[in-house]
């Protein structure tokens, strides 16, 4: 697939990006070499191949959660200048 103008322009504002002139054949031909490198890969068969959803076979490489205490909520209030409960009060600003 090649990259033209019209195509180039469509990803500029799908993407909210602006190219300027001086980097706008640069763009394209990066851009085409990508989508040929896509368009190799969509040639492999893999008909065979089944999909791979977890590499880890079932084992959870996540370590378990473990309750624990804290005070980080004292810890970051104590330099509150007011505070109410666990929350910091500030002036209100709408009316």
């Amino acid at each position: 697939m090649q990259i033209d103008d019209k195509l180039l322009t469509k990803l500029e504002k799908l993407s909210s990006l602006q190219i300027g002139d001086d980097k706008r054949e640069e763009i394209k031909k990066q851009l085409s070499e990508i989508v040929s490198f896509v368009d190799i890969l969509n040639e492999l068969n893999l008909d065979n191949d089944k999909a791979m959803v977890n590499m880890t076979n079932g084992a959870t490489l996540l370590r378990e959660d473990v309750i624990s205490s804290s005070s980080v909520i004292d810890d970051t209030l104590k330099y509150a200048p007011l505070r109410e409960g666990n929350f910091f009060v500030v002036p209100k600003i709408i009316e």
